[in-house]
């Protein structure tokens, strides 16, 4: 019989891997298809980025509640609620006759993938044991990065073979039935006992907080930030966000105090040091996603890897972080989460920082990107669910769901700083040209300096293009040189920052760790009181 029981709840964590991997892949993998889905509506190219955008907002929006419903009511309910929306919301986005129902159907569709994550990882927390947990979190973990990084070159081999945008969100129906008949069967039922009423009021201030805060990231330019920061319609949301937070915090209080309703935030936990730290840490976190979507064009423009090879490069990183996630997961049940960090941290550090000043081959950058990719996975796992579960006690499902949308702020923000970093790297090639062409024994005042102007202007793939096409051999070498210069300079600072987050990540392990003994000590307490 306990055969019988694990082999289920085995085939149970299986099914949430599956949904972890769907929902977090649909984040991604439109990217490949935003050219023929603008093209089929007609749309620009600006309009056609809210496909992404709305997705990135529900998300944000859904995570928490769905996290806090699910131990109200029930994970397995939920996680199968939430399997039926996003199946039935990639319906929409597949047979979407116009532009508007598209967005509407992609919004639909992220109300289901916006707990997917959670559900799974409250599931795990409150139904496999203590030695378990480090491990299965970190696949979770590993699942939803793997997805992150790999979704661009799973839609773009889809729309190949199949030669239509349509079936990147088709391909969810089947999987998505699956895994509804399967959580019936083999999914266990779990949930927190609650007996005070919903808090609409606090649900409410929440999704609309975490709204104007994610519109006002998302209105960011990448050219001159702090210029973009001082614009209304990024200030004013910013403002906006923080003053209806603080209203949250007071409403929550006082919920708390009546124990009359049951709050969306607790106010004990936002006054918890340990959860605070924690969602700094999610929010440092997020900037090593971010950096990781740079490498495509990093190895396009420093390696001179071709345009449509260069989604590829990923996959050494991609692997990397999937065994990161494991071995992350392994290191917590064995060491900690706190230890894990501080492990996950030194290695980030040598991996991104590797890529930032060590990278000019494609033997050096594989090196480093698996390195990056193990560090970027053990954070990605375990270690901070562990330690926001700890700071929760029984608030699981809200903890972990703002959890990730802390992860999620620090991954939509950290896009438009590296943006910035890389148009100012390019932005001195005019400077770096004079002085490679001297280097190669070209007279300099023989060639006219808007020519040199001309060069170092329009996007990157039109420089590469207007290089080849200058007949002089030692002229082109020292153009495709300053080219290589100016594009370690853009793309250096994004690799370092990220090496420096992982720095900021240590020293909150270390400083706090003592604080985080104490939650873990309580809640085996608890544990042993049960």
């Amino acid at each position: 019989m306990d055969n019988e029981k694990s082999s289920r709840m085995n085939l149970g964590f299986v099914i949430l891997l599956i949904g972890v991997f769907m929902a977090a892949l649909d984040n991604g993998i439109i990217s490949a298809a935003l050219t023929s889905i603008n093209s089929s509506f007609e749309v620009s190219a600006t309009q056609g980025t809210w496909g992404i955008t709305l997705y990135t907002l529900g998300l944000a929006i859904m995570t928490p509640i769905v996290g806090k419903l699910s131990d109200r009511f029930g994970r397995k309910k939920l996680f199968l609620i939430e399997i039926a929306i996003f199946t039935i919301g990639s319906i929409g986005v597949a047979i979407s006759p116009n532009f508007t129902f598209f967005l509407a159907a992609r919004l639909f569709q992220s109300f289901g993938g916006g707990g997917i994550f959670i559900i799974a990882s409250s599931h795990v927390i409150s139904t496999y044991s203590k030695e378990k947990q480090g491990s299965m979190l970190g696949l979770l973990g590993g699942m939803s990065g793997i997805a992150s990084v790999i979704g661009p070159n799973i839609g773009s081999f889809l729309i190949d073979v199949t030669g239509t945008w349509h079936w990147l969100f088709l391909i969810n129906v089947p999987i998505g039935i699956l895994l509804v008949i399967g959580g019936i069967f083999y999914l266990q039922e779990t949930k927190s006992k609650v007996m005070a009423k919903i808090d609409f009021l606090g649900i409410s201030l929440l999704s609309f907080s975490i709204l104007s805060i994610m519109f006002a990231v998302n209105n960011l330019g990448s050219g001159n930030l702090w210029n973009s920061l001082l614009n209304l319609n990024v200030l004013g949301l910013l403002i906006t966000g923080v003053i209806i937070f603080a209203v949250l915090i007071f409403v929550e209080k006082k919920n708390e105090q009546g124990d009359t309703v049951d709050p969306i935030l607790p106010y004990s936990l936002l006054s918890k040091p340990t959860y605070a730290v924690t969602m700094i840490m999610a929010l440092l976190s997020g900037t090593f996603i971010g950096a990781v979507i740079f490498i495509p064009s990093f190895v396009e423009q420093v390696l001179g890897i071709p345009a449509e090879n260069s989604g590829y490069w990923m996959t050494p990183l991609a692997i990397a972080s999937g065994i990161g996630a494991g071995g992350g997961g392994f290191f917590v049940d064995k060491q900690g989460p706190v230890k894990t960090l501080i492990f996950a941290g030194i290695i980030a550090i040598v991996g991104y920082g590797g890529l930032g000043l060590f990278v000019d081959t494609k033997t050096t950058f594989i090196i480093f990107s698996v390195i990056a990719g193990i560090g970027f996975g053990f954070v990605l796992g375990a270690p901070l669910t562990v330690l926001t579960s700890n700071a929760a006690g029984t608030q699981k499902g809200s903890a972990l769901g703002t959890l990730s949308v802390a992860r999620q702020i620090g991954l939509t923000i950290s896009p438009t700083i590296f943006g910035a970093f890389i148009q100012r790297g390019f932005s001195n090639m005019g400077a770096i040209i004079p002085e490679k062409l001297q280097e190669h024994g070209v007279d300099t005042t023989k060639i006219p300096l808007d020519q040199i102007e001309k060069l170092s202007k329009g996007s990157y793939s039109d420089i590469q293009s207007n290089i080849a096409q200058i007949p002089s051999e030692n002229v082109r070498t020292a153009l495709l040189e300053a080219f290589k210069e100016a594009s370690h300079n853009a793309y250096k600072p994004i690799y370092l920052l990220t090496a420096v987050m992982a720095i900021f990540i240590i020293i909150l392990s270390v400083v706090f760790h003592k604080q985080f003994k104490k939650d873990a000590l309580k809640i085996e307490e608890n544990l042993a009181e049960r």
